[in-house]
C-alpha cells in the first residue's frame, strides 16, 4: 500500500508534468496550437487526464501562466536575496535580473507571448494578467521606497521602470545579438541614478 505522501505527491506531479507539457506547446505552437490532444502527447499521457486534472484547456493555461509567472518571481526574489542588505543593490538586482537566464530566455519569450495573445479573448486571462503586473509593480514600489524614492512618485517610477525592463528584455530574447545582458544592465541602473539621487 502507498503511503500518504506518496499518494499526495503522485497527482501533483502529474499536474505539474502537465502544466510544463503546455508552456511547452504554447512556446512551440501559440496559443492555437495548444490543444488538449497537443499538450497531453507532448506530456506523453492520455487527453482524459487534462479533464482529470483540470477540468479543460481553459483551466490548465490559466494554470501554466500562474506557474510561469511564479518561476519568474523566484527568480527575482533569488537575485534580490543575493544582492545583500543594501537597498539600492537589491533594486539594482531586481531590475537586471531580467536580462539573464533564467528570464532573458526566447522559449519563455515564446511562452508569453501565446498569453498575451489570449488575455485580449479571455476576461479571466486579463485579470489574472492585472492581478500578476500590479504584485510585481508592488515589488517594486518597495524596493524603491528603500531606496527614498517618495510616496507620491512611486507608481509612476515603478510604472517606468517597468515599461523600461519589459522592453529591453523584449529586445534581448529577440535579437541577443544587438546588445548584451551588460549593456542592458547598464541602461537600467543609469534610468534608476535619474529617479534614485546619489546620496540615497
Amino acid at each position: 500500500m502507498k503511503s500518504p505522501a506518496f499518494s499526495r505527491a503522485e497527482p501533483d506531479a502529474r499536474r505539474l508534468s502537465l502544466i510544463e507539457a503546455c508552456a511547452r506547446v504554447l512556446a512551440a505552437a501559440g496559443s492555437a496550437g495548444a490543444s488538449v490532444r497537443a499538450i497531453a502527447l507532448e506530456a506523453g499521457v492520455s487527453p482524459g487526464l487534462v479533464g482529470h486534472y483540470f477540468g479543460g484547456i481553459d483551466a490548465l493555461v490559466a494554470a501554466t501562466y500562474a506557474h510561469v509567472d511564479a518561476q519568474v518571481s523566484d527568480a527575482l526574489d533569488a537575485a534580490v536575496a543575493a544582492a545583500g542588505a543594501a537597498p539600492r543593490a537589491r533594486l539594482e538586482a531586481f531590475v537586471t535580473a531580467s536580462f539573464d537566464a533564467p528570464i532573458a530566455d526566447r522559449a519563455l519569450l515564446a511562452t508569453w507571448i501565446a498569453f498575451w495573445s489570449l488575455i485580449t479573448a479571455r476576461a479571466d486571462l486579463a485579470r489574472q494578467h492585472d492581478a500578476q503586473y500590479a504584485g510585481y509593480r508592488a515589488r517594486l514600489e518597495r524596493l524603491l521606497a528603500g531606496c527614498g524614492v517618495p510616496e507620491p512618485d512611486l507608481r509612476r517610477a515603478a510604472i517606468a521602470v517597468t515599461a523600461l525592463v519589459d522592453g529591453l528584455w523584449l529586445e534581448l530574447c529577440l535579437s541577443p545579438g544587438c546588445f548584451s545582458a551588460e549593456e542592458a544592465g547598464g541602461i537600467a541602473r543609469r534610468f534608476l541614478d535619474a529617479l534614485i539621487s546619489p546620496d540615497r
